[in-house]
């Protein structure tokens, strides 16, 4: 499915299609009653119009607001809010089989400050206030590899420029990946906007620094095992 998302002066932003993924491996027992008893608690719901209120989503007194688009099976995002509490997390996955992954280690670590969005993420983005966000996430996103695929990408003028709104300034997007074409078209958009400045080492093997507390994802350990050794890891901070 597509869609043509208005901006606030009533043109038409650029075309942006979404091709995520809504199912998976069939959910056993236990997941599916997650699904049924846990994900209404955590589930976000968006107005019929109008903004959405942060802290409807994110918690009330959280320090920070932070976003993980696509979380897979949710360690990472998990991990970072176990270690946070402090925090208010949303995490944005589309995926039958991660969202019941993630349901699973909430209710087995007793997680209270993470909410789940389980629809296109730019819906929610597009929903949030301005400089409603301290720091985003988008970690090893599906790359569409084929030169045909590549304008379903999440990176993309469109979602940049709505990143730009949402997150604060002084604010971060943080993204990795672990192909080089993708890391390549994600700094070629990046440079173009703007809004973001890329305060990091211009050395490039500083590129292939984790960020600082990173655990290896299951996907990224799944890479290495495949043979792809080397992963891009980029931090852009909002202008202000």
């Amino acid at each position: 499915m597509s869609d043509n998302y208005p901006s606030k002066s009533g043109r038409q932003k650029e075309h942006r299609a979404f091709f995520g993924r809504v199912s998976g491996k069939r959910l056993h027992k236990g997941q599916r009653e997650l699904f049924d008893t846990l994900l209404p608690d955590l589930r976000i719901e968006l107005p019929n119009k109008g903004q959405i209120d942060p802290q409807q989503i994110f918690g009330i007194g959280a320090k920070q607001n932070i976003l993980e688009i696509g979380y897979g099976g949710g360690e990472h995002l998990t991990r970072i809010a176990i270690q946070n509490p402090e925090n208010g997390y949303v995490g944005c996955e589309v995926f039958t089989g991660g969202i019941g992954k993630i349901l699973k280690t909430i209710a087995a670590e007793n997680i209270k400050n993470i909410s789940l969005f389980t629809s296109d993420a730019f819906r929610l983005l597009s929903a949030l206030p301005d400089a409603s966000l301290d720091l985003v996430y988008l970690l090893y996103p599906d790359p569409w590899p084929k030169l045909r695929h590549n304008k379903r990408r999440f990176v993309s003028n469109t979602t940049l420029n709505e990143l730009a709104r949402v997150i604060k300034p002084g604010g971060r997007f943080r993204f990795a990946t672990d192909i080089e074409d993708y890391a390549n078209w994600t700094l070629a958009h990046m440079v173009r906007n703007e809004a973001f400045c890329w305060q990091t080492s211009q050395n490039p093997q500083f590129w292939h620094t984790p960020f600082e507390g990173w655990q290896s994802t299951r996907y990224e350990s799944k890479a290495r095992r495949e043979g792809r050794m080397q992963s891009f890891y980029f931090t852009f901070v909002r202008c202000a």
